[in-house]
């Protein structure tokens, strides 16, 4: 099984932890139970969890500048819907790391490309971070065992 504490004591202030999305896999509970471990929660205002769409891009930033601050989580969901502002997240997550609490963390998910040869991530931002890909079990036994 997947040992999220374990792959949280690889990142840093400056190294996100990227999740590949798979069909039946949501690592926001992975997240916000390791957050809790660390009274790092939505309730006390040191996890914000935001669904990348439309119009989210100013307060995502807005959102990173602050948790970077006071050392905070930040969750950034759907990554691949969001192409063109990549590299501007790309640029604001190196200025935020440069001067970070040592408490910040930046979480990031994104489905995989629908075909070996389409990139949706930039590979730069790729390389920054720690990734995890966890498909989930096709078979109904393990499906269950792990629910």
């Amino acid at each position: 099984p997947f040992d999220m504490a374990a792959t949280s004591q690889e990142s840093s202030a400056s190294t996100p932890i990227f999740f590949v999305l798979f069909p039946g896999v949501d690592p926001t509970g992975w997240v916000e139970d390791l957050g809790k471990s660390f009274n790092i929660t939505l309730e006390r205002g040191m996890f914000v969890n935001i669904s990348m769409g439309q119009g989210q891009e100013k307060p995502a930033e807005a959102t990173l500048e602050k948790m970077s601050d006071k050392g905070g989580w930040v969750m950034l969901q759907n990554l691949h819907l969001m192409q063109s502002w990549l590299p501007s997240l790309e640029r604001k997550l190196e200025v935020c790391s440069m001067n970070a609490h040592q408490d910040f963390r930046c979480f990031i998910s994104a489905e995989p490309p629908g075909f070996a040869y389409m990139k949706n991530i930039p590979e730069s931002l790729l390389q920054s971070c720690i990734k995890v890909a966890n498909e989930a079990p096709s078979d109904l036994k393990s499906n269950i065992s792990r629910a």
